[in-house]
C-alpha cells in the first residue's frame, strides 16, 4: 500500500496550470507521460479539464494502466452519477430537461428502465444490421470512387458521416432523412449539437499564440444552449414523427413518449453517431497505415468465407478470425471514447502492477483508455498496430481492450454502464471491412489529428482483381 503520488496545486492556479498544460503546453499523452515518470506511478493525483469556471472540483486520482483502470466499471464500488462528461454536466437544456440515460448510475431505478428499453429496441432490428448497412456502404464507396476519379483523392470523413447518421436514422425511424423536415442537414445539426456540450474538453485547434484565446472561449464558461435550441427540436420534432412504433414501446418500460425520445436522440446522435463519427476513421486509417501486406491477408481470408458461407451473415464473419483481430486492434489502440470518470462510493484500495492506493469517498477517479489499452506490460509491442494480435492465444488478451466501457469479453447489462449498443458497433466496424476488401484489393492513405478524432484522406484505391 502507498500514498496516491501527484498534487493538485494551489487551488484554482493549479487547476489553470495544469489545463493548459493538458491542452496546450504538452498535449494528452505528454500530460499523463511526464507525470507517470515524474512519480513513477500509474496511479496519481492530478487536475482534469475543464476546471475553473465549468467544473466546480476539477481534482481526480488518474488511473493511468490495465490493471488498475477496471475499478471504474465496477459499480458496486463507484457511482456513474452524471459523470459522463467528467467534472463537469453540461445543461440538461441540451437533452430536453431529462437526464437521459448516459447520466444515470446504475442504482436510479429510471436507469433500469431505460437501458431495458433500449437493448430490447435493439433486438428488434437485429436482423436490419446488416442489409442496411451494407445499403450505406454501397453509397458511401461510391461517393469515395468519384472523389478519388475526380480529384485524385477523396475525403473520408465527411461522406462517412453522412452515410452514419443516414444508417443510424433509418434504422430506427425506418425512411431515410431526405424524406424528413431535416433533409440532409441531420448531420450538420448533430455536429453543433455535439460541439457545444463536449466543447470544454476540447481545442479549436488554433495557433499556439492564440492558446489563450482558444482557452477562454472553450474552457472558461459553459457554452449555451440557446445557440442550437431552434435545431435540437427540429431534430427531437423529426425523430418523434418518425419512430412511432419504437416510442410505442416506451410506456411498457415506465417511460413517457417524450422522455423515450429525448433519449433516443441522445443515443442516436451522441453516443451511436458522435462515436461512429470517431470510430470507423480510426478503424480506417490504421488499417490504411498497416500496409498492402494485411491487405491482401484479409480480402483472401473475406472473400474465401464469404464464398465457402454463400453470403455475407453474422456467421460468416464469426470465422473471419484475422479480421476479428484487427477490428479489436484498433479498438485497443485508438478507442473512440478515450475518458472515463466515476465517483468512489466508499473508501476503496485500486491496485496497479506494482502498488496499491487507497482512494477515500467521494473521490473522482479518472481514466484515460489510451494508455490502459497500450499498457506495456500487459501488450507486446503496445504503440504498434498488429493485426494478428487477437488470433489464437492472442484471444485471452481481450479482456484488456475496454472501448465499451467494459471489458470486450463481458456483455451488457441493466445493472452496469457498458454500452447497450457493444456488440452492433463491432458487427458494424467487421462489416465495414468485409464490404470494403470484397470490392478492393488494397488502398493508401493521408492521414491528420483533429480536435476530435483523425482525419482520413484516401490516396489511391485498388478494385478488386478477384473475388
Amino acid at each position: 500500500m502507498k500514498p496516491i503520488p501527484g498534487d493538485y496545486g494551489i487551488p484554482f492556479f493549479g487547476a489553470i496550470r495544469d489545463r493548459l498544460d493538458y491542452f496546450y503546453n504538452q498535449g494528452k499523452d505528454e500530460f499523463f507521460k511526464t507525470r507517470i515518470q515524474k512519480h513513477n506511478s500509474t496511479v496519481i493525483k492530478t487536475n482534469m479539464p475543464p476546471g475553473p469556471f465549468i467544473a466546480k472540483n476539477p481534482k481526480v486520482i488518474a488511473v493511468l494502466d490495465a490493471i488498475s483502470f477496471p475499478i471504474l466499471f465496477d459499480t458496486s464500488k463507484v457511482e456513474k452519477y452524471n459523470v459522463l462528461d467528467g467534472t463537469f454536466l453540461p445543461s440538461l437544456s441540451f437533452s430536453g430537461g431529462y437526464r437521459v440515460c448516459a447520466y444515470l448510475d446504475p442504482s436510479e431505478t429510471k436507469h433500469t428502465a431505460l437501458k431495458s428499453y433500449f437493448m430490447s429496441v435493439l433486438a428488434s432490428k437485429h436482423s436490419e444490421f446488416i442489409p442496411l448497412f451494407r445499403t450505406c456502404l454501397s453509397q458511401l464507396f461510391i461517393s469515395i470512387e468519384d472523389g478519388i476519379a475526380s480529384q485524385k483523392k477523396a475525403n473520408f470523413n465527411s461522406p462517412c458521416q453522412v452515410m452514419s447518421f443516414d444508417y443510424i436514422f433509418r434504422l430506427f425511424c425506418g425512411k431515410d432523412p431526405s424524406e424528413t423536415a431535416i433533409g440532409s442537414k441531420g448531420p450538420a445539426i448533430a455536429d453543433k449539437w455535439l460541439a457545444l456540450q463536449l466543447g470544454p474538453l476540447f481545442t479549436l485547434g488554433l495557433p499556439k499564440f492564440l492558446k489563450y484565446v482558444d482557452d477562454l472561449l472553450l474552457h472558461t464558461f459553459k457554452l449555451p444552449f440557446f445557440l442550437v435550441k431552434s435545431d435540437y427540436y427540429k431534430l427531437y420534432d423529426v425523430f418523434y414523427a418518425s419512430s412511432g412504433p419504437i416510442l410505442d414501446k416506451s410506456e411498457s418500460f415506465g417511460v413517457t413518449r417524450e422522455e423515450a425520445c429525448h433519449n433516443l436522440v441522445f443515443l442516436a446522435c451522441f453516443s451511436t453517431y458522435g462515436g461512429l463519427k470517431v470510430w470507423f476513421p480510426a478503424l480506417i486509417k490504421w488499417v490504411g497505415l498497416a500496409g498492402e501486406k494485411l491487405h491482401r491477408q484479409l480480402a483472401d481470408e473475406i472473400r474465401t468465407v464469404v464464398k465457402e458461407e454463400g453470403g455475407v451473415t453474422i456467421q460468416a464473419m464469426d470465422k473471419m478470425v484475422l479480421t476479428k483481430s484487427v477490428v479489436y486492434e484498433a479498438f485497443r489502440i485508438e478507442p473512440p471514447v478515450p475518458f472515463q470518470y466515476a465517483k468512489a462510493k466508499e473508501d476503496i484500495v485500486v491496485e496497479s502492477h506494482h502498488a496499491a492506493y487507497k482512494i477515500k469517498k467521494g473521490e473522482m477517479i479518472f481514466g484515460y483508455q489510451p494508455f490502459a489499452t497500450k499498457d506495456p506490460e500487459v501488450f507486446d509491442d503496445a504503440e504498434e498496430f498488429v493485426g494478428h494480435r487477437f488470433v489464437g492465444e492472442g484471444e485471452k488478451l481481450l479482456k484488456y481492450v475496454y472501448w465499451s466501457n467494459g471489458r470486450e469479453t463481458v456483455d451488457p447489462t441493466v445493472e452496469d454502464k457498458q454500452c447497450p449498443g457493444k456488440d452492433m458497433v463491432v458487427l458494424l466496424s467487421r462489416l465495414m471491412l468485409v464490404e470494403f476488401f470484397l470490392r478492393y484489393d488494397t488502398f493508401t492513405v493521408e492521414t491528420a489529428v483533429l480536435p476530435i478524432g483523425s482525419s482520413v484522406t484516401f490516396t489511391s484505391l485498388g478494385k478488386a482483381t478477384s473475388i
